[in-house]
């Protein structure tokens, strides 16, 4: 049979699907990187510990695979030290010693005068040796944080992959960043802009994410910082999707490194899946992880960052939290809240053995609807509230729970 010469479209053609087909986000490469950084074999990633370094190690790789530059101090590592402080409220002793560690650090550059930068932090609790498990014994055991946030930093490690290779030269470069640190107080974002790689007012946005690895049945996604850009809220809400019910929070300082970029005026966005039982705890592993959810967030991901990449630099705008009305507390009451519940009062995700909560009888699942003589509508009345304590105080405590309205009684 003789064949005919192909016609002139066809290799197009091929080259085109080829192309669609290497832009596609790949849940097979996140669960391989996820599992690999919540293994036993990195005990944690606590940080400035030898595990964390292979970590390190790894994601450095990873980004010179997929062909980025490295944009850290020293190659793709861009290194700081730290003391570590002695106690849960971040005490430092004068004659701490000096440990090293190092975010990872990689750069695409598309020959662009501005950068999006594109975040997560990749330590977590090591072996509960420091003061932030929320486990009742948790010292020798294993946290491995496929969760918190092995998922947010194989997030980063998978756009890093997919705006490297699509073929696609985007309008603004991009900085891959994956931090360490997060868990003693932010340490390696505040350390990387106070000495950055790339001039920080050229940046047009930052993404974190942290915690992206849990998303439940009811596919609710809180997305943070929407106040610090005038363009996010009406992108975001043109950008619904049925696989994704999003929560807007404005705020753009948080309890992850967004916070260091938002307070060098640069417009953040936040991802977050919300608290959940493991919390803080060795149980946070791989198994637990909802790959297909990650890679629903990711491609939400692309499609903001795409949008934006057609818009002219973002302007900053300051938000109403601040860190002058954040309160300090000097009590815990050791629940999660449901950082994602719409209804009013708190939602509790989590009680923790022995703690206030627990000794006054809170069960998972209940919701908070007052303490003391405060109405409880959000998470920021419960914490303003919380601020008002002192150790020894006594409180009531009203919560929500089924059709129920059970009154408890909280010491601190």
């Amino acid at each position: 049979m003789r064949i005919s010469s192909m016609p002139a479209w066809v290799p197009a053609l091929f080259f085109l699907t080829s192309t669609l087909q290497a832009q596609q986000i790949s849940q097979t490469n996140l669960q391989k990187h996820v599992t690999f950084l919540a293994s036993d074999k990195l005990q944690g990633r606590g940080t400035g510990t030898k595990a964390e370094m292979k970590a390190a190690q790894y994601l450095a790789k990873e980004f010179k695979r997929s062909g980025l530059e490295p944009k850290g101090t020293k190659g793709y590592f861009h290194e700081f030290t730290f003391k570590r402080s002695s106690d849960p409220h971040g005490t430092v002793a004068p004659n701490a010693p000096e440990e090293k560690s190092r975010n990872v650090v990689a750069y695409l550059d598309n020959g662009a005068q501005n950068t999006v930068i594109i975040g997560a932090h990749y330590d977590h609790l090591g072996l509960g040796l420091d003061h932030n498990s929320l486990d009742a014994n948790p010292k020798g055991k294993i946290h491995n944080g496929a969760d918190d946030n092995a998922s947010g930093t194989s997030g980063v490690l998978e756009l890093a992959r997919y705006y490297a290779q699509n073929g696609v030269k985007e309008k603004y470069n991009f900085l891959f960043i994956c931090f360490s640190g997060e868990e003693l107080g932010l340490l390696g974002s505040k350390r990387y802009t106070e000495n950055p790689t790339i001039d920080l007012s050229k940046v047009h946005f930052m993404i974190n994410m942290d915690m992206i690895g849990r998303l439940n049945e009811e596919k609710r996604l809180v997305v943070g910082g929407v106040g610090t850009a005038p363009n996010f809220v009406p992108l975001l809400n043109s950008l619904s999707n049925p696989e994704l019910q999003i929560k807007l929070d404005s705020a753009g300082i948080g309890p992850s490194d967004h916070t260091s970029f938002y307070l060098k005026n640069i417009p953040v966005l936040f991802f977050f899946t919300g608290q959940h039982s493991d919390y803080h705890k060795p149980t946070d592993d791989v198994e637990k992880v909802n790959f297909s959810g990650q890679k629903a967030i990711l491609e939400l991901a692309t499609r903001i960052i795409d949008a934006l990449d057609k818009e002219p630099k973002l302007v900053f705008q300051e938000t109403k939290a601040n860190q002058t009305n954040t309160p300090r507390f000097k009590v815990t009451m050791g629940i999660m809240p449901d950082y994602t519940y719409d209804g009013g009062g708190v939602h509790v995700d989590g009680v923790t053995e022995g703690r206030p909560a627990a000794q006054a009888g809170v069960q998972r699942g209940d919701v908070i609807i007052s303490l003391g003589d405060t109405e409880i509508i959000s998470i920021q009345d419960y914490m303003k509230c919380l601020g008002s304590f002192q150790k020894g105080d006594t409180a009531k405590l009203k919560v929500r729970r089924g059709n129920e309205v059970k009154e408890l009684v909280v010491t601190f």
